[in-house]
């Protein structure tokens, strides 16, 4: 992200966008072009910009709801802000949007030609997240990351020129099994929030209860449930790796990173025992780069 950026935004929106230090991948690695690193920091800011209306994580001093023209005393209400958030996305497209975030991603939604259906996508998936708190199998679970998780690798697509159907349809397959992990890791939390993501399918063909889910460690039927949909998550992102293989240069390196990332965090679930309601099991740096080295070496070889 330039200065010339950081100079257009508030200390809210800086907040936001320092949270890209706490996820699993790196976001805008410093290897790649200026131009390249400005686009994804600019859809990462929006990206978790919209996480945060829906999961009521935004700044206490009201300044996003203030920017976005939501009368404070609905700044409460999730769904009147992504309402209004919406309609500053589509300000982004045809005039002047307000938010600060929404005003730095107008640049690179020009510059690069994305639509409006991917930051839609994010958008419907954080209402869902107001009216759906369970999902009964696996399935409904893939459809709900169609909105929450694909539409950023499709966004890292556009933003690099790279998009095409089969990219699209790995980069699918990544970005489902990212969500899926941070799922993992984020059990406990999520629960906190009223809110399961493990298939109810699963919960009861491992015999675990909401009430085991609540335990301040995981028993033996939370650990297998947790290892099984660990593999799950790995076997989509091995599915994905074909991905790294089909670019090169620095994308290669970047996409290579949001796999390990994926695959990283997963080893630091298995290597907690699959306890993860003990607190998220978070991936190491050396883990993050052993990973990272295998991901490329197989694409060196299917490349």
């Amino acid at each position: 992200m330039t200065r010339t950026r950081q100079a257009h935004i508030d200390a809210s929106s800086h907040t936001t966008l320092g949270k890209a230090a706490d996820e699993n991948f790196p976001v805008a690695p410093f290897f790649l072009p200026r131009a390249w690193r400005d686009d994804l920091m600019a859809v990462y800011g929006y990206a978790r910009l919209v996480d945060d209306i829906g999961d009521g994580d935004l700044a206490p001093d009201g300044s996003d709801a203030q920017h976005l023209g939501v009368d404070p005393e609905t700044a409460g209400d999730r769904l009147a802000l992504l309402d209004a958030f919406e309609a500053d996305l589509h300000r982004v497209f045809d005039s002047a949007p307000r938010h600060p975030l929404l005003r730095a991603l107008q640049p690179t939604v020009r510059r690069c030609g994305l639509t409006p259906d991917p930051f839609l996508g994010l958008i419907a998936a954080n209402r869902q997240d107001q009216l759906v708190s369970r999902y009964e199998t696996y399935q409904d679970l893939v459809a709900y990351c169609e909105l929450s998780a694909n539409p950023v690798g499709r966004l890292v697509l556009g933003i690099t020129g790279t998009a095409t159907p089969e990219r699209i349809r790995r980069s699918d397959e990544i970005c489902t099994a990212l969500q899926i992990v941070e799922h993992l890791q984020d059990v406990a939390e999520d629960l906190g929030r009223d809110r399961i993501y493990l298939p109810a399918e699963d919960l009861k063909r491992f015999h675990v209860t909401e009430r085991d889910l609540a335990a301040p460690t995981a028993g033996a039927s939370v650990r297998a449930l947790i290892a099984f949909e660990a593999e799950r998550a790995r076997a989509l992102l091995h599915a994905g790796t074909p991905l790294v293989a089909s670019v090169h240069g620095r994308l290669r390196l970047l996409l290579a990173g949001f796999t390990a990332g994926g695959l990283a965090a997963l080893d630091a679930v298995t290597d907690a025992g699959y306890d993860v309601l003990a607190g998220p099991p978070k991936p190491s740096k050396p883990s993050l780069m052993r990973q990272a080295g295998a991901v490329l070496l197989r694409a060196r070889k299917e490349g």
